[in-house]
Protein backbone atom coordinates (compact mmCIF):
# COMPACT_ATOMS: atom_id res chain seq x y z
CA UNK A 1 0.00 0.00 0.00
CA UNK A 2 1.02 3.15 -0.78
CA UNK A 3 1.59 5.58 2.44
CA UNK A 4 2.91 8.88 0.73
CA UNK A 5 -0.54 10.03 2.74
CA UNK A 6 1.42 10.05 6.17
CA UNK A 7 3.42 12.89 4.95
CA UNK A 8 0.74 15.35 5.34
CA UNK A 9 -0.02 13.83 9.08
CA UNK A 10 0.13 17.01 11.64
CA UNK A 11 -0.90 15.74 14.83
CA UNK A 12 1.48 12.33 15.95
CA UNK A 13 1.47 10.42 18.83
CA UNK A 14 4.69 8.41 19.63
CA UNK A 15 5.07 5.77 22.02
CA UNK A 16 8.55 4.19 23.51
CA UNK A 17 7.98 1.16 25.58
CA UNK A 18 10.66 0.34 28.86
CA UNK A 19 12.62 -1.81 26.92
CA UNK A 20 13.50 0.91 24.28
CA UNK A 21 14.96 3.17 26.54
CA UNK A 22 16.89 1.01 29.36
CA UNK A 23 20.00 -1.33 29.30
CA UNK A 24 18.53 -5.13 29.17
CA UNK A 25 21.67 -5.59 31.58
CA UNK A 26 21.44 -3.10 34.01
CA UNK A 27 18.16 -1.73 33.52
CA UNK A 28 19.94 1.81 33.66
CA UNK A 29 18.76 4.42 31.41
CA UNK A 30 19.87 4.12 27.79
CA UNK A 31 21.38 7.65 27.69
CA UNK A 32 22.25 7.32 23.97
CA UNK A 33 19.02 6.27 22.76
CA UNK A 34 17.16 8.65 24.81
CA UNK A 35 19.31 11.78 23.41
CA UNK A 36 18.59 10.60 20.04
CA UNK A 37 14.90 10.46 20.24
CA UNK A 38 14.70 13.09 21.71
CA UNK A 39 16.64 14.73 19.04
CA UNK A 40 14.71 13.11 16.36
CA UNK A 41 11.40 14.60 17.87
CA UNK A 42 12.56 17.64 18.24
CA UNK A 43 13.45 17.88 14.64
CA UNK A 44 9.74 16.77 13.93
CA UNK A 45 8.37 19.85 16.06
CA UNK A 46 10.75 21.93 13.83
CA UNK A 47 9.01 21.26 10.61
CA UNK A 48 5.76 22.06 11.94
CA UNK A 49 4.20 19.09 13.58
CA UNK A 50 2.65 18.40 16.80
CA UNK A 51 4.29 15.69 18.64
CA UNK A 52 3.09 14.17 22.00
CA UNK A 53 5.68 11.63 23.64
CA UNK A 54 4.46 8.61 25.85
CA UNK A 55 7.18 7.55 27.85
CA UNK A 56 7.46 4.42 29.38
CA UNK A 57 10.25 3.52 31.70
CA UNK A 58 9.12 5.27 35.26
CA UNK A 59 9.08 1.76 36.86
CA UNK A 60 12.19 0.09 35.76
CA UNK A 61 14.50 3.38 35.94
CA UNK A 62 13.19 3.45 39.59
CA UNK A 63 13.45 -0.28 40.66
CA UNK A 64 17.16 0.34 39.33
CA UNK A 65 18.04 3.35 41.56
CA UNK A 66 16.13 1.67 44.85
CA UNK A 67 18.31 -1.19 43.97
CA UNK A 68 15.89 -4.14 42.92
CA UNK A 69 17.00 -6.59 40.80
CA UNK A 70 13.76 -7.81 39.19
CA UNK A 71 10.42 -6.57 38.61
CA UNK A 72 8.22 -5.17 42.08
CA UNK A 73 6.63 -7.93 43.70
CA UNK A 74 4.06 -5.44 45.28
CA UNK A 75 1.59 -2.88 44.15
CA UNK A 76 3.31 -0.73 46.79
CA UNK A 77 6.71 -1.98 45.78
CA UNK A 78 5.38 -0.87 42.22
CA UNK A 79 4.41 2.36 43.11
CA UNK A 80 7.48 3.29 45.23
CA UNK A 81 9.74 2.68 42.29
CA UNK A 82 7.26 4.76 39.91
CA UNK A 83 7.90 7.98 42.03
CA UNK A 84 11.24 7.11 41.87
CA UNK A 85 11.77 6.72 38.17
CA UNK A 86 9.52 9.27 37.07
CA UNK A 87 10.86 11.71 38.33
CA UNK A 88 14.53 10.95 37.12
CA UNK A 89 12.93 9.97 33.80
CA UNK A 90 11.36 13.32 33.36
CA UNK A 91 14.74 15.19 34.55
CA UNK A 92 16.68 13.15 31.86
CA UNK A 93 13.57 14.01 28.92
CA UNK A 94 13.67 17.64 30.30
CA UNK A 95 17.53 18.34 30.36
CA UNK A 96 17.75 16.63 26.79
CA UNK A 97 15.05 18.42 25.38
CA UNK A 98 16.41 21.74 26.57
CA UNK A 99 19.55 21.62 24.71
CA UNK A 100 17.55 21.80 21.67
CA UNK A 101 15.68 24.66 22.73
CA UNK A 102 12.39 22.60 23.63
CA UNK A 103 10.14 23.37 26.71
CA UNK A 104 8.39 20.02 27.52
CA UNK A 105 5.79 19.40 30.03
CA UNK A 106 5.36 16.09 32.30
CA UNK A 107 1.34 14.86 32.18
CA UNK A 108 0.84 11.85 34.29
CA UNK A 109 -2.97 10.05 33.64
CA UNK A 110 -5.04 7.34 35.42
CA UNK A 111 -7.84 6.23 33.91
CA UNK A 112 -10.22 8.02 36.43
CA UNK A 113 -8.40 11.42 34.28
CA UNK A 114 -10.90 10.05 30.76
CA UNK A 115 -14.06 8.93 32.95
CA UNK A 116 -14.72 12.11 34.68
CA UNK A 117 -15.92 14.59 32.08
CA UNK A 118 -14.76 17.87 33.78
CA UNK A 119 -10.98 15.92 34.27
CA UNK A 120 -11.47 14.56 30.63
CA UNK A 121 -12.42 17.78 29.45
CA UNK A 122 -9.57 19.71 31.25
CA UNK A 123 -6.89 17.12 30.03
CA UNK A 124 -7.75 17.97 26.56
CA UNK A 125 -7.61 21.87 26.61
CA UNK A 126 -4.64 20.95 28.94
CA UNK A 127 -2.82 19.44 25.39
CA UNK A 128 -4.34 21.47 22.87
CA UNK A 129 -2.59 24.50 24.80
CA UNK A 130 0.87 22.97 25.36
CA UNK A 131 0.97 21.98 21.60
CA UNK A 132 -0.47 25.83 20.78
CA UNK A 133 2.94 26.51 22.78
CA UNK A 134 5.42 24.40 20.96
CA UNK A 135 5.91 22.42 24.32
CA UNK A 136 5.89 18.88 24.03
CA UNK A 137 3.58 16.64 26.45
CA UNK A 138 5.71 13.73 27.74
CA UNK A 139 3.06 11.22 29.32
CA UNK A 140 2.99 8.57 31.30
CA UNK A 141 0.07 6.39 33.62
CA UNK A 142 0.87 8.12 37.14
CA UNK A 143 1.32 4.68 38.87
CA UNK A 144 2.35 5.95 41.93
CA UNK A 145 -1.35 6.74 43.30
CA UNK A 146 -3.35 4.71 40.14
CA UNK A 147 -4.90 1.52 41.80
CA UNK A 148 -6.78 -1.87 39.68
CA UNK A 149 -9.77 0.16 38.90
CA UNK A 150 -8.13 3.38 37.70
CA UNK A 151 -5.06 2.58 35.86
CA UNK A 152 -4.98 1.75 32.04
CA UNK A 153 -2.24 -1.30 32.78
CA UNK A 154 -0.23 -0.33 29.87
CA UNK A 155 1.16 2.71 27.82
CA UNK A 156 -0.21 1.17 24.73
CA UNK A 157 -3.74 1.58 25.82
CA UNK A 158 -2.38 4.87 27.65
CA UNK A 159 -1.27 6.32 23.98
CA UNK A 160 -3.96 5.45 22.10
CA UNK A 161 -6.39 7.20 24.54
CA UNK A 162 -4.49 10.03 24.68
CA UNK A 163 -4.14 9.90 20.20
CA UNK A 164 -8.10 9.95 20.71
CA UNK A 165 -8.84 12.69 23.48
CA UNK A 166 -6.77 15.05 20.96
CA UNK A 167 -7.56 14.47 17.94
CA UNK A 168 -4.54 12.81 16.76
CA UNK A 169 -4.03 11.38 12.91
CA UNK A 170 -1.36 9.54 13.48
CA UNK A 171 0.23 6.70 16.23
CA UNK A 172 3.82 5.25 16.17
CA UNK A 173 4.26 2.18 19.14
CA UNK A 174 7.72 1.66 19.10
CA UNK A 175 8.27 -1.65 20.13
CA UNK A 176 11.17 -4.54 20.78
CA UNK A 177 9.25 -6.28 17.35
CA UNK A 178 9.12 -4.81 14.05
CA UNK A 179 5.64 -4.85 13.35
CA UNK A 180 2.14 -7.94 13.52
CA UNK A 181 3.59 -11.62 12.32
CA UNK A 182 1.26 -14.29 12.06
CA UNK A 183 2.95 -16.05 15.09
CA UNK A 184 5.24 -14.87 17.53
CA UNK A 185 8.75 -14.43 14.98
CA UNK A 186 11.12 -15.17 18.01
CA UNK A 187 9.41 -18.93 18.47
CA UNK A 188 8.46 -19.71 14.88
CA UNK A 189 10.74 -19.21 12.12
CA UNK A 190 7.46 -19.54 9.80
CA UNK A 191 5.50 -16.44 11.04
CA UNK A 192 4.38 -14.37 8.02
CA UNK A 193 4.49 -10.35 8.39
CA UNK A 194 1.39 -8.16 7.84
CA UNK A 195 1.68 -5.02 6.15
CA UNK A 196 -1.23 -3.26 6.21
CA UNK A 197 -4.33 -3.95 8.70
CA UNK A 198 -7.20 -2.52 7.26
CA UNK A 199 -10.03 -4.39 9.87
CA UNK A 200 -9.34 -5.75 13.07
CA UNK A 201 -10.99 -8.74 12.97
CA UNK A 202 -10.90 -11.80 15.39
CA UNK A 203 -8.07 -13.18 12.81
CA UNK A 204 -5.66 -9.84 13.41
CA UNK A 205 -6.95 -10.43 17.48
CA UNK A 206 -5.72 -13.97 17.49
CA UNK A 207 -2.26 -13.39 16.19
CA UNK A 208 -1.47 -10.66 18.82
CA UNK A 209 -1.76 -12.80 21.84
CA UNK A 210 1.49 -14.23 23.32
CA UNK A 211 3.65 -11.80 21.91
CA UNK A 212 5.41 -9.60 24.79
CA UNK A 213 8.27 -8.05 26.79
CA UNK A 214 9.65 -8.84 30.06
CA UNK A 215 10.77 -5.56 30.52
CA UNK A 216 7.45 -3.64 29.70
CA UNK A 217 3.63 -4.42 30.37
CA UNK A 218 2.56 -4.68 26.79
CA UNK A 219 2.50 -7.46 24.58
CA UNK A 220 1.34 -6.66 20.63
CA UNK A 221 -2.26 -8.19 22.17
CA UNK A 222 -2.29 -4.79 24.11
CA UNK A 223 -0.75 -3.00 20.48
CA UNK A 224 -4.09 -4.42 18.60
CA UNK A 225 -6.46 -2.88 21.01
CA UNK A 226 -4.53 0.20 21.43
CA UNK A 227 -5.02 0.53 17.17
CA UNK A 228 -8.64 -0.63 17.51
CA UNK A 229 -9.20 2.75 19.93
CA UNK A 230 -7.19 4.89 17.45
CA UNK A 231 -8.80 3.52 14.60
CA UNK A 232 -12.15 3.84 15.66
CA UNK A 233 -11.11 7.65 17.01
CA UNK A 234 -9.71 8.53 13.34
CA UNK A 235 -5.87 8.10 14.18
CA UNK A 236 -3.88 5.62 11.46
CA UNK A 237 -1.38 3.95 13.61
CA UNK A 238 2.45 1.98 13.15
CA UNK A 239 3.72 -0.43 15.02
CA UNK A 240 7.78 -0.23 14.01
CA UNK A 241 10.71 -1.57 15.70
CA UNK A 242 12.79 1.01 18.06
CA UNK A 243 16.10 -0.62 17.67
CA UNK A 244 17.31 2.08 14.68
CA UNK A 245 15.02 5.33 16.12
CA UNK A 246 15.05 6.68 13.03
CA UNK A 247 12.23 4.18 11.68
CA UNK A 248 10.35 7.32 12.99
CA UNK A 249 11.12 9.65 10.14
CA UNK A 250 10.88 6.61 7.85
CA UNK A 251 7.13 6.47 8.84
CA UNK A 252 5.93 9.92 8.76
CA UNK A 253 8.40 10.17 5.21
CA UNK A 254 5.33 7.13 4.17
CA UNK A 255 8.21 5.04 3.55
CA UNK A 256 6.59 1.11 3.66
CA UNK A 257 7.68 0.41 7.77
CA UNK A 258 6.52 -1.58 10.21
CA UNK A 259 2.18 -2.87 9.98
CA UNK A 260 -0.22 0.17 9.52
CA UNK A 261 -3.32 -0.12 10.77
CA UNK A 262 -5.48 1.71 8.69
CA UNK A 263 -7.89 4.43 10.23
CA UNK A 264 -11.86 4.04 9.70
CA UNK A 265 -13.18 6.87 11.77
CA UNK A 266 -16.18 5.44 13.76
CA UNK A 267 -19.00 8.13 13.79
CA UNK A 268 -20.48 6.49 16.98
CA UNK A 269 -16.74 6.51 18.98
CA UNK A 270 -17.06 7.90 22.29
CA UNK A 271 -13.66 7.46 24.07
CA UNK A 272 -15.07 7.05 27.52
CA UNK A 273 -17.45 3.86 25.94
CA UNK A 274 -13.58 1.94 25.63
CA UNK A 275 -13.24 2.73 29.48
CA UNK A 276 -16.23 2.67 31.12
CA UNK A 277 -19.06 1.69 28.98
CA UNK A 278 -22.23 2.88 27.99
CA UNK A 279 -21.29 6.95 28.45
CA UNK A 280 -20.59 9.44 25.67
CA UNK A 281 -17.63 12.08 25.39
Amino acid sequence: MNREYLKDKKRVVVKIGSSSITHPKTGKPALARIEKLVRILTDLENTGKEVILVSSGAIAVGRNLIGLTGKPSTKELKQACAAVGQASLMTIYQRLFAEYGIKVAQVLMTKNTMIVDKSRHNARNTFSELLKLHVIPVVNENDTVSTDEIEFGDNDTLSAIVAALVGADLLILLSDIDGLYTDDPRKNPDARFIDTVEYIDDGIIAMGKGVGTDVGSGGMFTKISAARIANDSGADMVIASSENLEVIYDIVEGRNIGTLFLAHKNENFHLIDYLSGGCSD
